[in-house]
């Protein structure tokens, strides 16, 4: 933080309550995804990161996600199975346009490298990575499409149930904080609020980093007074 002392940290953690409370949804909760350690739910985290990790609106990206799971493409064995047109359909009813063909093959060749690699299984590159965040960021850009942008949101949002790897915030995460006078990095950042809440205070830093208007307003009134 900029300055030190008993208000100052009292001001960061009523920052952080506003963030929860204004802007404090996760990204996979948006796209409905109930966010569980098992093969689905961490299945269909990986599908919104990918459609993520392109340079498109991320309520387009979300909106997206949601189609190709209504069309019951939720896991790596439906995804591999699924024809190429029926998933570029899917993110055409989403307006997922530009980037709906390249995605629905990274989609089908991502599955098919999951089910190869690991099983379908996510938790099976965790294992293979003992862990650690850095090598599962590693492992992760395996996966077509998927690069530091969408390894970083992949880890951020599983953080929620990986507690192996919390407190994690990347550099998108920890700009934010800066800009509020929030502290810099994660560990401190994490002292803000309850561990299950860090998640929802690091999409909600990214959140406030896309909205001009969100953070003027924060700054302007820091803590709320």
């Amino acid at each position: 933080m900029n300055a030190s002392g008993p208000e100052t940290a009292e001001a960061a953690a009523a920052t952080a309550r506003r963030i929860l409370s204004e802007y404090g949804e996760t990204y996979a909760h948006e796209a409905g995804i109930r966010l569980r350690d098992t093969p689905a739910p961490l299945y269909r985290l990986l599908v919104l990161c990918v459609l993520l990790s392109v340079p498109i609106r991320a309520p387009t990206a979300v909106a997206a996600a949601r189609e190709l799971f209504a069309c019951r493409l939720r896991t790596a064995r439906r995804m591999a199975d699924s024809r190429w047109q029926d998933r570029v359909d899917a993110l055409g009813q989403a307006h997922y346009r530009r980037y709906d063909e390249s995605t629905a093959t990274a989609l089908g060749d991502g599955a098919r490298l999951l089910l190869t690699r690991w099983k379908g299984d996510l938790r099976m590159l965790r294992d293979e990575a003992d862990g650690e965040p850095a090598r599962v960021r590693e492992l992760l850009q395996e996966v077509p499409r998927i690069g530091p942008t969408g390894a970083d949101i992949f880890c951020r949002e599983v953080q929620a149930v990986w507690p192996g790897i919390r407190p994690f915030a990347d550099a998108r995460v920890l700009e934010a904080a800066s800009g509020l006078g929030l502290p810099r990095t994660p560990q401190a950042l994490a002292a803000l609020v309850p561990a299950a809440d860090f998640v929802r205070l690091a999409d909600g830093l990214v959140r406030v980093s896309l909205s001009p208007d969100a953070a003027g307003r924060l700054r302007a009134t820091p803590g709320g007074r």
